[in-house]
């Protein structure tokens, strides 16, 4: 679930097999495929979904991969969507988040396919989870916690609204590759995307600019990339993997400076258990709060990128006690 390269020979056998009826598979989907004047985009989840429909607009035909209310980390793929990937005319994906959506790609479309993590360097997962910590606090961190053991890089980009204007510019220039006859469209709907991503970076920074508190207690290490650039501290439950376990010895850590900070809220997710967020929660008098890191949209959710990212900075002014 964090960026990462575990072997999947098997899965990868599969995927391989697979594609031999991909496109038949795709064709009795329904979904990729069915308009011959638009471009077919695979999206690997909703937020690459979001920017691709935004810029190719009634140009475009764009699958994203995760369904509604589903977790994208550890994306399994079925023979249909191995064949969308297959007759996409452009596959926008993060290498490392979804091996086996990594493993289709290479297989099937690696000329057709934009790795987003290629437009800007990814940070660092461990330098992100411990730099608010002094370096005696590092130095006794503990070895075994996830996101340090792996090495690993943080992929969620998209929480950072300047950093997805970035990414929006460059699925404007592969879709003009793809598609000339309506790049200069593609152009013009990116700069309409970049202007609402502008707008609600100037809301984010008005909005955090004067607060209490400035950190954020979160269960799911998501949030660095929004942590950093609102100058905000990020103090993780667990690593960048939602659904691990954090050790005893990490909870004791969490408590002990949600408490030190004054923390009045502990943030749990839309996908997965707030279990955890909750026990912190009654250990140091707080409240839980939903702090949504936009990987998918929930079953009940309407909104969209914008109004979800809109939601959590008023969670997080209510939380920060911003003026």
């Amino acid at each position: 679930m964090t960026v990462r390269s575990a072997p999947r020979a098997l899965a990868g056998a599969i995927i391989a097999l697979l594609t031999l009826g991909g496109a038949a598979a795709c064709s009795d989907d329904g979904s990729a495929g069915a308009d011959p004047k638009r471009v077919d985009v695979v999206a690997a989840f909703y937020p690459l979904q979001f920017i691709a429909e935004r810029i190719g607009g009634d140009a475009v035909q764009v699958t994203n991969l995760v369904k509604p209310g589903a977790e994208p980390h550890d994306l399994e793929l079925n023979p249909a969507q191995v064949g969308q990937i297959a007759d996409a005319k452009l596959v926008v994906y993060l290498k490392g988040f979804q091996p086996a959506v990594d493993e289709a790609v290479e297989q099937n479309a690696a000329d057709r396919s934009f790795d987003v993590a290629t437009v800007q360097p990814l940070m660092d997962a461990t330098a992100e989870a411990h730099e608010h910590e002094g370096e005696d606090a590092a130095a006794s961190a503990e070895p075994d916690h996830e996101e340090g053991s792996a090495g690993g890089k943080d992929p969620h980009i998209w929480l950072d609204p300047t950093r997805l204007a970035t990414v929006a510019d460059q699925v404007a220039e592969r879709l003009g590759k793809v598609d000339p006859a309506r790049a200069a469209d593609f152009t013009t709907r990116a700069k309409a995307l970049h202007a609402d991503l502008e707008k609600l970076d100037s809301e984010y920074t008005a909005g955090l600019q004067t607060c209490q508190r400035r950190e954020i207690v979160t269960s799911h290490t998501a949030f660095g990339y929004l942590a950093k650039h609102y100058q905000l501290t990020q103090v993780g439950i667990a690593g960048l993997t939602p659904e691990s376990e954090p050790s005893p010895q990490r909870l004791v850590e969490v408590t002990k400076e949600a408490r030190e900070h004054r923390a009045t809220t502990i943030f749990f997710e839309t996908l997965v258990s707030p279990k955890v967020a909750d026990t912190i929660a009654r250990e140091v008098g707080a409240k839980t709060a939903v702090l949504d890191p936009i990987e998918g949209l929930s079953t009940d959710n309407g909104g969209d990128y914008l109004s979800v990212m809109r939601t959590n900075l008023q969670t997080l002014r209510t939380a920060l006690s911003c003026s």
